[in-house]
């Protein structure tokens, strides 16, 4: 993998929410550029054209604990080693910026990429609005 994984990558509004659908999911358009004012730090990967194809952030109140979220791979970048490579540039940041704790959720798909980036599977639970 050539990429580098850049920790608060200048990203256009727009970027993200495009990345977002590219991975079949929702591009919740309206929470950027909040996100990046509110997060308190996100990592982005470019392609030599300068396209967006990997992005993820952490969250939280930033004193002992944030929260990973998004961790989102171009699909014509995926099995390469980005996320795991973003995941880490994102725990390396953690560090340097005093979390002591970081969680997240994902689908259990997923587990060996988090294992092998030091995460601890565990159980817990999710909320969420009734619509």
């Amino acid at each position: 993998m050539n990429h580098k994984v850049v920790i608060n990558l200048p990203i256009e509004p727009h970027e993200v929410p495009t990345l977002r659908q590219r991975a079949g999911w929702d591009g919740r358009h309206a929470d950027y550029p909040v996100l990046f004012e509110r997060c308190n730090f996100w990592a982005g990967v470019r392609e030599v054209n300068d396209e967006l194809i990997a992005f993820g952030y952490v969250s939280g109140m930033g004193l002992q604990h944030g929260y990973m979220e998004d961790i989102i791979v171009h699909p014509h970048y995926q099995n390469e080693g980005l996320g795991q490579a973003l995941v880490e540039k994102l725990l390396e940041e953690a560090e340097r910026f005093g979390l002591e704790i970081v969680t997240l959720t994902y689908d259990s798909r997923h587990t060996s990429l988090y294992t092998r980036s030091g995460f601890t599977p565990c159980s817990g639970g999710v909320w969420r609005k009734k619509v």
